[in-house]
């Protein structure tokens, strides 16, 4: 079980810290030390990312920094876009599907590096500086639905997405601050994931009591961590985590296609 610990630790940390990078981790993590299939695999990542995406919005949200409207519009955008992701998902091949968005997150990660994500010239949706919050208006409502169609559809084709991209689409649409990005980032993987764990609840997906406990508790825990750690980290090393932690899953992505 401490293999199992210290991977939810790490992911946990990792989700916390970039507001990414949990889900497509978890279930690579868990085949490796449970030896499951990723059907196996995939729901009881999802629950681990889920409640520990749950804890940092609540963190969020008690420091004020969760733009919660734009992460309710965001996923409720997402719905019936994943929906129609998974319809795609059944015509176009994915072995292409996946070097595409493995392609696309290295091309994130590159503009990130190179600070090309987050300039905040010409931004789409303004923060009201005397508030913190978005000036809402047709722009707003536009540029924010676009994001949770990007990221639904993502979500359905391939069942990642999430916060690689939705983090960096923040990033380049608002003049949101990082911390800000990534609280509001995990309140959409909440809400996401909450509806993901629903179904898979309804299809009668059995949890496995102990694994499923001690994965999901080192989560958060590792949640805790990484949201703690943030404030004393710059923007700029936590965007560096984040590009390095897109380049991993983007090659993890890529050598599944290629050992199949």
């Amino acid at each position: 079980m401490w293999m199992l610990t210290l991977e939810g630790l790490v992911i946990g940390g990792l989700l916390g810290l970039t507001g990414a990078g949990g889900g497509i981790l978890a279930v690579p993590a868990l085949m490796a030390s449970q030896g499951w299939t990723v059907a196996q695999a995939a729901p009881v990542g999802l629950l681990a990312v889920t409640l520990s995406a749950l804890v940092g919005t609540f963190e969020g949200l008690f420091k004020k920094i969760v733009r919660y409207r734009a992460a309710l519009w965001i996923a409720l955008i997402s719905i019936p876009s994943a929906r129609y992701g998974v319809h795609l998902g059944g015509i176009i091949s994915p072995v292409w599907l996946t070097l595409a968005f493995s392609l696309v997150m290295l091309v994130v990660a590159y503009r990130i590096f190179f600070k090309k994500v987050n300039d905040h010239i010409g931004v789409l949706c303004k923060v009201n500086q005397t508030t913190g919050r978005l000036i809402w208006n047709m722009k707003t409502a536009l540029s924010l639905g676009s994001i949770g169609l990007v990221a639904g559809l993502l979500t359905g084709l391939l069942g990642v997405g999430g916060g690689f991209v939705i983090v960096p689409a923040l990033s380049k649409v608002t003049d949101l601050d990082m911390r800000s990005i990534v609280a509001t980032s995990l309140m959409i993987i909440f809400l996401i994931g909450g509806v993901s764990i629903s179904a898979h609840i309804l299809d009668g997906f059995q949890y496995p009591i102990s694994v499923t406990l001690t994965f999901v508790l080192a989560c958060m825990a590792g949640m805790l961590i990484g949201r703690s750690l943030m404030p004393l980290v710059k923007n700029s090393q936590i965007q560096k985590v984040f590009a390095i932690t897109v380049i991993s899953v983007a090659f993890y992505l890529i050598s599944t296609v290629l050992i199949t």
